[in-house]
Formats: structure tokens, sequence, C-alpha cells
């Protein structure tokens, strides 16, 4: 498995978020519209993704939110490559390239329909934080904070 560091405009970020879409689309029904207007990812400059061999089988994307804090987006793992540990390896590099940019903590926000997100992201130190923005008085929506200053990369 080998990480890479790009941007939206890779083509493999592209199909692995339209993965994602659908996946999304299906579990949160008739509220997937409103969560999309916040997951456009034309200006993700910071993009992961993870290969096996050739095949990409996981991405993430983190863009600023604050001056000090970058925000975790289009998290996803292929069906048949779970289990393995993928997103938290993207999510480690997430991490790593926002302290090398300089922020020193990350956010996210994840639905309560997706409990194995939920648990990836508490198993890798993440706080429940209260719904912010656009998440605040959604009654799906989870929201994360981690400070990175005691990450140890």
């Amino acid at each position: 498995m080998t990480l890479q560091r790009t941007d939206a405009t890779d083509p493999a970020f592209i199909e692995l978020v339209q993965l994602l879409n659908y996946e999304l689309e299906t579990r949160d029904g008739k509220e997937h519209a409103y969560y999309a207007q916040f997951n456009e990812i034309d200006n993700l400059k910071h993009v992961v993704l993870l290969y096996d061999g050739n095949k990409p089988v996981a991405c993430g994307a983190m863009k600023p939110f604050d001056r000090h804090t970058m925000e975790v987006k289009r998290m996803y793992t292929r069906v048949d490559s779970r289990g393995l540990g993928c997103a938290t390896q993207i999510l480690n590099d997430l991490e790593k390239w926002a302290l090398e940019l300089g922020y020193d903590s990350c956010c996210l926000e994840t639905g309560k329909r997706q409990p194995e997100a939920i648990e990836l992201y508490k198993d890798n130190a993440y706080q429940i934080i209260p719904n912010y923005g656009q998440y605040e008085g959604i009654e799906n929506s989870v929201c994360f904070r981690k400070s990175l200053k005691e990450s140890g990369f």
C-alpha cells in the first residue's frame, strides 16, 4: 500500500468520491441533498489517496476551516478494502500534512448513519464537539475535533 498526496483534480480521487456519494445517498436518503451542498470537491487542494498496487482503494481530503484548523472531508474506503486500516492511514497522513502546513488541529463532520466512521474517529483520538456551522441543529450530524500537538508525528 502506498500513499499519494494530490488535489481534487486527480481522476482517482474523483472516482472514489463518486463511490462515496453513491453510498451516502443510499444511507442518508432524502437528507443527502442537504449534505451534498457542503461536499463539493472543486476547491480541495489537499487530497490523500491510498493505492493497493495500481488500484486506488481509499481517499481523504482537507481544507482550511480557520487559521488553526483543517477540516477533514471526503473520507472513503472501497468496500473490498475495508477493515485493513486504510482509513487510519489516510487520516494519519492528512494530520501530518496539516501539521506541516502549520495547523494545530483538525475538525470534521460525519453522520450518525455511518457508525464505522464514528468509531474510526474515536479510535484516532477525535473528540465529539458541538455541531458547528451548517451542521448546528442537524440531528444526523456528529462533529469531532482533534488537537494535533499531542499526536506524536
